[in-house]
């Protein structure tokens, strides 16, 4: 019998990370990524200010955008909702699942017409979209910590919308979900692109 130990699986070593916390993303990618994003200071500029907390904070919030990241901040608009306010929403076990609580900030916006602000990250291939997700920061950005599901919108669009790298702002009919079988929070219909 040999007394030699096989290593972790990659699939053990990504339920150990979820366990403690940390973003599967960057636990495939490494931990020295998630200690350097740990050691990362809330600048409160740009996507991603928060009260200080560790921009990680398993997977929740509404992310962290570097300053090493390639892509530039997405600029503060007051014709937005920010992703401050969508990452107004807590979680809580009820008949063993989880429900999202939203506020009332959030609630309020429910089959509004709004304006949110983002990332585009296209679902399908092809120059131009209609069914993407928007999120608050570059899925790209190699140094960006990525949100939890409230710092993403599944988006369908009027008509076909050019992709962009760049940060871009839709307009649409904004719905609050409950038991998406996606998971998803937010959903934005009938969207079209705004200068």
């Amino acid at each position: 019998m040999s007394t030699e130990r096989t290593p972790p699986t990659r699939r053990r070593c990504l339920r150990w990370a979820s366990a403690l916390g940390v973003s599967p993303l960057l636990a495939a990618a490494g931990l020295p990524g998630w200690a350097w994003a740990q050691a990362s200071p809330a600048s409160g500029a740009g996507t991603g200010a928060n009260d200080g907390a560790n921009p990680l904070a398993g997977g929740h919030g509404e992310g962290y955008h570097s300053p090493l990241s390639p892509f530039a901040p997405l600029p503060r608009r007051d014709d937005v909702v920010p992703w401050s306010t969508l990452a107004q929403v807590e979680q809580r076990v009820e008949k063993s699942r989880m429900v999202q609580v939203y506020a009332p900030a959030i609630l309020a916006l429910n089959q509004k017409t709004v304006r949110l602000q983002g990332f585009m990250a296209p679902l399908d291939p092809g120059e131009r979209q209609t069914h993407f997700l928007l999120t608050s920061v570059p899925l790209t950005c190699a140094f960006c910590t990525p949100g939890g599901a409230e710092s993403i919108v599944q988006v369908r669009t009027r008509a076909p919308i050019r992709y962009t790298m760049e940060g871009l702002v839709v307009e649409g009919r904004f719905h609050v979900l409950q038991n998406d079988p996606f998971g998803f929070y937010y959903r934005l219909t009938d969207a079209v692109a705004v200068r």
